[in-house]
């Protein structure tokens, strides 16, 4: 099959089709090179076209209990070399999938010029034009105002935490929440309430909530309102905990300030520094937004030290601690997994902060 990949600006690419479709989408790369399954079940990745950088994807097949939700989220897989597997998979999620192209040329231009936007055809009778028309009617990640609605939950569910761990009960907003964040706080215990990303406060009380907790998720933090306007009421009330766009989005109503990135970080293999402890821990990572400022309630914790971006926050008299990397990545790094051991610290009667119930 033909296969043609516009980019941003007019440059066309020709590829291998794998898997027919047409398509649009942000432009970005992982530097992963395991993981692939996590990847592209990753809810952060909605709206996006993926780029693998490594160049042979598939070669340990498929496996379903590797998947972080329930389908593949990236618009497109754009890869030097898909595995039959792979491509079988993604036949199935009818997810347009092109290989045999330069990725090396890719990934230069993504980090050159930023993720961009592009337009993916692939089929029989394609031609150049076809993907221009598809570029023509892609939208920038922040003017995707709905995009929680495509990768949350629309009622709540209920997760039962392990019988030998942490007598506690956490809330997840899920704001495009990757599996692995309920299985690690099950394991440790702890009972696990999800519910939609538009939760309201009145939600959020009818529960007998220990820690509240912000997941991770795509696109802009700023259109996530409602989830704001939850942080900024609860906090200083019960413990708040989040991780990726969770960050951002403590952040935004705590008084700080989120922005786009050239081309966010999106890998498993990104520094990290303690700034209290003075260690590294290697971390996976998948966004394009970060905090630029905290403001004056959080205090910055850890940074990456590829270019000091705010990687923790924290702010130990409210019981706030925040993380912009995967602590529960799979197939790792597992560096930080002690990261759901903090936040389950928090839930101890004898901290000075309550849980808020119906009652409250």
């Amino acid at each position: 099959m033909d296969a043609y990949v516009a980019l941003e600006g007019g440059h066309v690419v020709e590829a291998r089709g794998r898997v027919p479709g047409s398509t649009r989408g942000e432009l970005v790369f992982t530097t992963a090179y395991t993981g692939y399954e996590e990847s592209l079940t990753d809810p952060s990745y909605e709206e996006q076209v993926l780029t693998f950088s490594y160049p042979l994807i598939g070669n340990y097949g498929v496996r379903e209990d590797r998947f972080e939700s329930d389908r593949v989220h990236p618009n497109a897989v754009v890869a030097r070399e898909l595995t039959d597997e792979v491509v079988e998979w993604l036949d199935e999620e009818d997810t347009p999938a092109v290989d045999h192209l330069d990725t090396r040329d890719l990934v230069t231009d993504i980090r050159e010029g930023g993720a961009m936007k592009c337009g993916i055809v692939v089929g029989e009778d394609v031609t150049e034009q076809d993907a221009l028309d598809e570029l023509d009617g892609c939208k920038g990640m922040s003017d995707h105002t709905e995009i929680g609605a495509q990768v949350s939950v629309d009622e709540p569910e209920h997760h039962a935490g392990a019988d030998d761990g942490v007598d506690a009960s956490v809330t997840l907003i899920d704001c495009g929440a990757k599996g692995s964040i309920v299985d690690s706080l099950n394991e440790r215990g702890a009972d696990v309430d999800v519910l939609p990303h538009d939760a309201s406060v009145e939600d959020v009380e009818s529960y007998d909530t220990d820690v509240l907790f912000i997941s991770n998720g795509p696109g802009d933090p700023a259109n996530f309102e409602a989830t704001i306007d939850l942080v900024d009421h609860f906090a200083g009330e019960v413990p708040l905990a989040g991780i990726c766009l969770g960050q951002q989005i403590v952040a935004e109503a705590l008084g700080g300030t989120t922005e786009k990135m050239d081309f966010g970080h999106r890998g498993v293999n990104q520094p990290v520094m303690d700034v209290r402890t003075n260690q590294v821990v290697m971390t996976t990572q998948n966004h394009g937004y970060t905090v630029d400022e905290p403001g004056e309630t959080l205090e910055v914790t850890q940074f990456n030290v590829n270019d000091d971006t705010p990687e923790g926050l924290d702010n130990d008299e409210l019981d706030i601690i925040t993380r912009q990397y995967h602590p529960e990545a799979n197939p790792g790094p597992n560096d930080s997994l002690d990261f759901f051991d903090d936040v389950l610290a928090m839930t101890d009667p004898a901290s000075s902060q309550t849980a808020v119930t119906a009652d409250d």
